[in-house]
């Protein structure tokens, strides 16, 4: 008859074969892609599917390492847009989500408008902000900023509040200043949601770029796609798609990376928890 200890020790190596064994989520999308397009591979080649109509991903793969050095160049336009834009968004962003957590005027009268014009779709603004600003940079900066304003602000104005009431109260019957409180409980309890409306806002601010660019510009990934298109290149417009892809998974892991750089513990937690 096993003992106690002994049974531990036979568990033992099995958990750390579970863990070692545990694939990580990356490998699954990387071998999930590889699926889809050996599928669409196929599909092209049996169905004989024109290349102006949808090119297979051997094309498209030519094609984007043939044309990377113009990919390239106007990627370059496209990502400076996206992170002055969604700069701009953090910076009147946050600020205004403070502001609606201190004031119940700002919570009772302009937080709601807020909700009420992210209903709007920026794309129709787009060409009033072309007649106020013209076809330069402040065109496709502002609907970056306008495109991922929004989340940021809601997900900032949710974080904020979600301070648990007796722990305020704590803070303040102790002597603790409201800065202090904000500083050492309010603003840590909230980079959960702040980072989660970071990585909507990032991506978000590069559809708004794109937008930009189709209805002003000269310049930028959304440019040469609608110059692309006009020609009939379809290639060349699955290339461009390809590029913005990466760039949007880019900004996306940087923002990400930052987050585990300042939430260490939420991280750990997340681990911990059989989460990750």
């Amino acid at each position: 008859m096993q003992t106690k200890t002994e049974v531990e020790v036979i568990k033992q190596p099995t958990e750390k074969t579970k863990r070692s064994v545990s694939i990580p989520r990356s490998v699954w999308a990387i071998l999930t892609l590889i699926g889809i397009a050996t599928i669409w591979q196929v599909l092209t080649v049996v169905l004989e599917i024109p290349r102006y109509l949808l090119p297979s991903p051997l094309d498209i793969t030519e094609r984007f390492i043939r044309d990377f050095s113009v990919l390239f160049s106007h990627s370059i336009t496209t990502i400076s847009e996206v992170l002055l834009g969604f700069g701009l968004s953090l910076v009147i962003g946050i600020p205004l989500a403070i502001s609606i957590v201190y004031s119940k005027y700002l919570a009772n009268s302009l937080y709601p408008i807020l909700i009420g014009i992210q209903c709007i779709p920026m794309v129709s603004i787009a060409p009033i902000l072309v007649i106020w600003f013209g076809y330069g940079l402040t065109t496709k900066v502002l609907l970056a900023c306008l495109i991922s304003f929004f989340p940021i602000v809601i997900n900032a104005v949710v974080g904020f509040r979600a301070l648990d009431k007796d722990m305020h109260n704590l803070g303040r019957s102790i002597g603790i200043s409201e800065w202090k409180i904000f500083y050492y409980l309010r603003l840590p309890n909230a980079l959960p949601h702040l980072f989660g409306g970071f990585k909507v806002g990032i991506t978000l601010a590069v559809v708004g770029a794109i937008v930009g660019e189709f209805v002003a510009s000269e310049r930028g990934l959304g440019y040469l796609q609608l110059t692309a298109n006009a020609r009939l290149d379809t290639t060349l417009v699955f290339a461009t798609l390809f590029a913005l892809a990466i760039i949007g998974m880019l900004l996306f892991g940087i923002v990400h990376l930052i987050e585990r750089m300042m939430m260490p513990w939420y991280h750990a937690n997340k681990a911990g928890g059989g989460n990750e």
